[in-house]
């Protein structure tokens, strides 16, 4: 029998990742988060949500920078 190799348990988000470029728009950060655009704005105003840049007079994301602060919007432990 061939041995196959471990499946990866992130492969879409990789996936996603590889096809989104270094930037993203309100509505792009939005939609990944299952939020309203409305919501971003609320959280930049309130300063707490992802860091946001401005491009000229256009609000844009580094998707490093969202995947981060997500990461630390956990509210509990995962370990045991």
């Amino acid at each position: 029998m061939p041995k196959t190799p471990p499946r990866s348990t992130n492969a879409p988000a990789t996936a996603a990742a590889a096809q989104r470029g270094p930037l993203a728009t309100p509505a792009e950060v939005a939609a990944y988060l299952g939020v309203p655009v409305k919501t971003l704005y609320q959280w930049k105003y309130r300063g707490i949500g992802p860091s946001v840049h401005k491009v000229g007079r256009h609000l844009r994301y580094r998707w490093r920078e969202v995947d981060a602060w997500l990461d630390t919007q956990t509210s509990y432990d995962l370990t045991a």
